[in-house]
């Protein structure tokens, strides 16, 4: 018999085709499904190139997007012991951001297609390894909190910085949009790059779901147990910056999604850390997805962020969240 967190978590997965399937039907132009994919990948009609070059990537990419900045954001408050934690905290999408203003403000990002995304999964990496060394041996949460938000900051600055000296209004207006997140003019090159990272980090943060659940009683408990050492916190760090990282790298910073959707999955599992990577996975990908679809839709004279809306997504939740706070205290 399926209990209720079970049967939600059925919904979940059953609701991923059919907003994928709804994806696949939005947009400006409508197309003939069935005959798009009877017709195969290699056909010159325009229904056939539209889903297959245009709108299938892009649905693809939301959902692996999604899923890796939910299980990161779940890796992270799992590792942190904090549900207010998300994968930014330790500069990993400050690291990708970094890298690829760079690339956007000296020009070089349009030579190759895969240049930008690579050097800003590259700029995550780097960014964790000077978290790492900076909280130095044997670092707490606080103390690798301590340090993400150092280097979060210098990060930061430097962005601020290039914004600040952008050589022309194009450039900056590029590095902006970058910085908003978006889906939009991505394809299959970025989604075959971004894949072997992704899937690399949801490996390592498998590997690492009995230390997340060792570490929910406590530093000293997990190390009893013998999660002791460095091997563990590294494990979920490089976890983390490969499946973040890859993400941001090929859409941009979005926001939110690794914050709310542990919040909203976590009575699910009945705070199982473990548990709760997966579910955090899946209900990322459909609410990045369901989010790419309201971008599609929208009609405007410029294609609407999915950072923003993301953002309108994630704001009325922590209202929603507070007003809940505050009315358990009163009672």
């Amino acid at each position: 018999m399926l209990t209720r967190s079970k049967f939600v978590l059925a919904i979940l997965f059953a609701a991923l085709p059919l907003a994928l399937i709804a994806a696949l039907l939005s947009g400006p132009v409508s197309v003939d499904l069935g005959a798009a994919l009877s017709q195969g990948w290699h056909s010159d009609s325009s229904d056939a190139v539209i889903l297959w070059q245009l709108r299938l990537p892009r649905a693809l990419l939301a959902i692996l997007v999604g899923a890796a900045l939910g299980m990161g954001g779940a890796a992270m408050q799992g590792m942190l012991r904090n549900p207010l934690a998300e994968p930014a905290l330790l500069g990993v999408s400050s690291g990708a951001a970094l890298a690829a203003i760079l690339l956007l403000y000296y020009g070089l990002a349009w030579q190759s297609g895969w240049l930008l995304p690579a050097l800003a999964i590259f700029g995550a990496f780097c960014a964790v390894a000077c978290v790492w060394m900076l909280a130095g041996r044997g670092a707490s949460a606080s103390r690798l909190v301590l340090a993400g938000v150092a280097i979060n900051a210098f990060l930061s600055a430097l962005m601020a910085l290039a914004l600040n000296y952008a050589p022309s209004m194009f450039a900056m207006q590029e590095i902006v949009f970058w910085l908003l997140g978006s889906l939009a003019n991505r394809g299959w090159d970025q989604l075959l790059l971004a894949l072997p990272f992704i899937l690399f980090g949801g490996i390592l943060l498998y590997c690492a779901r009995n230390y997340l659940r060792a570490l929910s009683l406590g530093e000293d408990s997990a190390a009893s147990l013998g999660f002791r050492g460095r091997r563990y916190p590294l494990l979920v760090l490089l976890g983390i910056a490969s499946a973040v990282g890859a993400a941001v790298a090929v859409a941009g910073t979005i926001g939110f999604v690794g914050l709310v959707v542990p919040h909203l999955t976590r009575p699910l599992v009945k705070q199982d850390p473990g548990r709760l990577l997966w579910s955090s996975a899946l209900a990322g990908a459909l609410l990045l997805l369901l989010a790419d679809i309201v971008v599609i839709n929208f009609v405007g004279a410029q294609e609407l962020r999915i950072g923003a809306v993301t953002a309108f997504i994630g704001a009325p939740f922590f209202f929603w969240l507070i007003v809940s706070a505050r009315r358990g205290q009163q009672l």
